[in-house]
C-alpha cells in the first residue's frame, strides 16, 4: 500500500521535472514545503512505522504460540488480532501526523522527489520528533529481535527433542521446525540491518548536527528495501525446493560429522 501511494507521486515529479513542493499547492507560509510534500512526508513516516508494529505483533504471536501455547490458545483470537491491528494503525497515524500540527518539520530533500521529517539543522523543537521517532523505532527493533530470538530458541529445542533416526515421517517435524528457524533468523537479520541506518541518522542529525542529505537518502532506501525484499525472502525460503536443499545440506553435515567421529571403542569391543 505504501509503494502504491508513494511511487506515483515520485514518478509524476520525474515526468514533469518538478519538485514535490512545485507539483502541489504551496505551504501556508514562505519557505514551508507544499501540501504534497507534507503528505509525502506523512506517508513515509507512517509506512515506516506501521509495518514495524505489524512485525512486532507477528513476532509476539509467534513467541506466545511457541513458548506459552496454553495462554495463546485461551486468550488470543482473530477478533482481538483485528482490533489490535486497527488500533496500532490509528496510533501510528496520529503519531506521524504530529509534524503537520507543528511538532516537527516536514522537509523536501534533494533532488526534490522525496520528503521526510527534518532530521538535522533545526532547533530543539524541530528535532524532538525525529529523535522520538527513532527511539520508538529502536525499541520496536529490540522487541522484535528479542521475540524472534526467543522463538528461535524454542524451535531449536523442539527440533532437538525430535528423533534423529527412524523413518522419514518421524524426521519430518524436526525438518519443518528447522525450516521455520532458518526463515525466522533471516527475516530478523534483514529487518535489523534495514532499520538501523535510519535510527542512526536521526540521532546523528539531532545530537551531532550532521546534515547530510545523501546519507539520509541512503537510510530511507534501506528502510524501503526491507518492505520490498522481506516478502520475497518469505516466498522463496518457504518453497519446497528450498526445503529440499536444507534437508540435503543437513544430511551431508550429519554424515560428515559421523565420519569424523568414527566408531566408538565400546562399539568395537562389542
Amino acid at each position: 500500500l505504501g509503494k502504491c501511494l508513494l511511487s506515483p507521486i515520485v514518478l509524476a515529479a520525474y515526468a514533469y521535472n518538478r519538485s514535490l513542493s512545485e507539483l502541489g499547492p504551496g505551504g501556508r507560509t514562505e519557505g514551508e514545503p507544499g501540501v504534497l510534500c507534507q503528505l509525502f512526508a506523512f506517508l513515509m513516516a507512517f509506512f515506516g512505522l506501521a509495518p514495524t508494529l505489524l512485525l512486532l505483533a507477528m513476532a509476539l504471536e509467534c513467541w506466545l504460540s511457541l513458548g506459552h501455547p496454553y495462554f495463546y490458545r485461551r486468550h488470543l483470537t482473530r477478533r482481538l488480532g483485528a482490533t489490535l491491528g486497527l488500533a496500532a494503525a490509528g496510533l501510528c497515524a496520529l503519531f506521524c501526523a504530529l509534524p503537520l500540527l507543528g511538532f516537527g518539520v516536514p522537509m523536501q530533500y534533494c533532488p526534490g522527489t522525496w520528503c521526510f521529517i527534518r532530521m538535522a539543522g533545526g532547533g530543539p523543537h524541530q528535532l524532538a520528533f525525529p529523535v522520538l521517532y527513532a527511539s520508538l523505532m529502536g525499541l520496536l527493533v529490540l522487541a522484535i529481535g528479542a521475540c524472534n530470538v526467543s522463538s528461535m530458541r524454542h524451535l531449536y529445542s523442539m527440533a532437538r527433542r525430535q528423533p534423529r533416526r527412524g523413518p522419514p515421517a518421524a524426521a519430518a517435524p524436526r525438518m519443518e521446525e528447522l525450516d521455520h528457524l532458518i526463515l525466522l533468523g533471516l527475516m530478523t537479520v534483514l529487518f535489523t540491518i534495514c532499520s538501523l541506518p535510519l535510527i542512526i541518522r536521526a540521532y546523528m542529525g539531532a545530537f551531532a548536527a550532521d546534515f547530510n542529505e545523501n546519507a539520509d537518502l541512503s537510510a530511507l532506501r534501506f528502510l524501503s528495501v526491507n518492505s520490498i525484499v522481506d516478502p520475497w525472502v518469505f516466498i522463496i525460503f518457504r518453497t519446497s525446493v528450498f526445503r529440499m536443499f536444507v534437508r540435503r545440506v543437513c544430511r551431508r553435515l550429519n554424515s560428515r560429522k559421523a565420519s569424523l567421529k568414527g566408531p566408538s571403542p565400546e562399539g568395537d569391543g562389542q
